[in-house]
């Protein structure tokens, strides 16, 4: 089984990047972010074409998340508790026999901005939501852009970036408190000492500089960690694609083989 996490940047102009990510890597599912589309306007037909389902919480033009599968995922909510005023970064939907959640935690813009504080206040609340779990073993999946930084390994400025946004001791606390739920941080598990980028800016040549950070987690409950052969971020795809057009998002995929 292959499942992932990628942020998108807009299905729309990442339609064709998309297709050709299905045809080539076929990850049996897919937690998808940033989607900037509204559910009447997401391009099902296309996915269907691709051999894929889709269930998503979308938004014009900003956020969105889904969740996509070779067999069609059962939504089981669009809503996180308390962060309805947030935008559409939330959904959990049961494929394969496990609950998946595609997740798009707030930017935050910087420790100063009100809304670094909205930031704070949703990623507790996604803990508080999976601290809940009447079954903690339950097999669970997390995937998702949580732009934060967990440790100085994981962003390319390192101990220099301390304090900045992704980078803060309150924010790594709650992504903590959230592992702490029974969640395995399924690349930092299998390469305990590798950054692992996913993330790299657009500007200055930070993707070829590899100047990135690793932003983009799959998180796991032990049933799922236990089956995992291998994980990867897909750097390929953070190259423009074959097809004219099919231009990178700024994250590329990560990616986790299980047996099974």
């Amino acid at each position: 089984m292959r499942l992932a996490t990628w942020n998108v940047n807009g299905i729309r102009a990442r339609s064709q990047r998309l297709a050709e990510w299905l045809a080539e890597r076929q990850p049996d599912v897919a937690c998808l972010q940033e989607l900037k589309i509204v559910e009447d306007e997401f391009p099902h037909l296309e996915l269907r074409a691709s051999g894929y389902h889709a269930v998503l919480s979308g938004q014009q033009g900003w956020n969105g998340v889904a969740v996509i599968a070779k067999e069609r995922p059962e939504l089981v909510t669009r809503e996180l508790p308390g962060t309805a005023d947030h935008g559409a970064r939330f959904i959990l939907a049961r494929v394969h026999g496990i609950e998946v959640a595609s997740v798009y935690i707030p930017n935050g813009k910087s420790v100063k901005h009100p809304d670094y504080a909205i930031k704070l206040s949703w990623l507790e609340a996604l803990a508080k939501h999976f601290e809940t779990r009447a079954d903690r073993n339950a097999p669970l999946l997390v995937g998702g852009d949580f732009n934060v930084c967990c440790t100085d390994l994981d962003s390319y400025g390192g101990k220099r970036f301390a304090g900045h946004i992704f980078h803060t001791d309150a924010e790594r606390t709650l992504v903590q408190r959230l592992r702490d739920t029974g969640l395995v941080d399924l690349y930092r598990a299998k390469y305990p000492d590798v950054a692992g980028f996913s993330w790299w800016d657009y500007r200055a040549g930070q993707f070829h500089k590899n100047e990135g950070m690793r932003l983009d987690f799959l998180l796991a409950t032990e049933p799922l960690a236990a089956r995992v052969k291998d994980v990867f971020v897909d750097r390929d795809y953070r190259k423009k694609g074959k097809a004219s057009g099919a231009i990178p998002s700024d994250h590329a995929p990560v990616v986790a083989e299980l047996d099974g």
